[in-house]
């Protein structure tokens, strides 16, 4: 136990009872978070993350960690980019996600090159220098020590490998801001009430993007956990940002 604080949302909790609330949050919407993607960013999610997989430098025989990994849309095509002599890792900290991940891969019939594992970013449970490449796509916002799991992302990574993190960040393009609020605040939350039946948890998501880092405190901070030639790029005027460094 910690008496330490941090945000939820916009509300400052215990660390212990973030990581609780969290936990629920992804128990109640993790059935329709697949949809909820595609609804909530009208399918653009789908150009990120092949973004994000072309600046990924995985091929055949690439050993990959796909960290908060959830339903698995983006394991599943890590999987295909490593091939049989790869091997990705599936992992999440919440179980229900993970289950759903799990079943989605085998009724693709991807599972053969691939392990779920239910891991917290902040202590791995992976050997020092073990991965090629480390994915973590909307999920960084929601781990309590940042620096704590930057760091132990940068342990288990090979020299060698890099890190890509795919996250919500701060618009960018002129005249944006206001918009994404409005978007953000009043139809994110009606949204989940009419398809997850859960407002709650959009309202928690939308404030927990304003509360992480922007874009140069994230590169900075990955910075401080030893990676290296870090850079990112703005995508969608700024609303998402991908974030990638190295460990030499």
């Amino acid at each position: 136990m910690t008496d330490k604080t941090t945000h939820f949302g916009f509300e400052q909790v215990g660390w212990d009872e973030k990581v609780r609330r969290v936990g629920a949050v992804f128990d109640s919407v993790a059935d329709k978070y697949d949809v909820m993607n595609d609804v909530m960013s009208f399918g653009v999610h789908r150009l990120w993350k092949r973004f994000a997989l072309e600046l990924s430098g995985v091929r055949k025989g690439s050993r990959v960690l796909d960290l908060a990994g959830g339903t698995g849309d983006l394991a599943a095509r890590l999987a295909r980019m490593a091939g049989p002599e790869g091997e990705v890792v599936l992992a999440d900290i919440n179980a229900a996600m993970l289950d759903v991940g799990r079943a989605r891969l085998l009724d693709q019939g991807i599972a053969g090159n691939v392990r779920f594992v239910q891991a917290n970013a902040e202590c791995l449970p992976f050997p020092d220098n073990h991965f090629d490449c480390i994915t973590i796509a909307f999920g960084l916002r929601n781990v309590t020590d940042k620096d704590t799991a930057l760091r132990s992302m940068y342990r288990v990574l090979k020299p060698g490998g890099r890190l890509l993190v795919l996250e919500f960040s701060k618009p960018t393009l002129p005249g944006l801001a206001p918009l994404y609020d409005l978007y953000s605040f009043k139809l994110l939350p009606l949204m989940g009430k009419l398809i997850a039946n859960d407002a709650e948890s959009y309202k928690y998501l939308a404030e927990s993007i304003r509360m992480h880092p922007d874009q140069n405190t994230l590169r900075d901070m990955m910075q401080a956990a030893g990676f290296e030639d870090c850079s990112y790029h703005n995508l969608s005027g700024g609303i998402v940002a991908l974030h990638r460094g190295f460990k030499y």
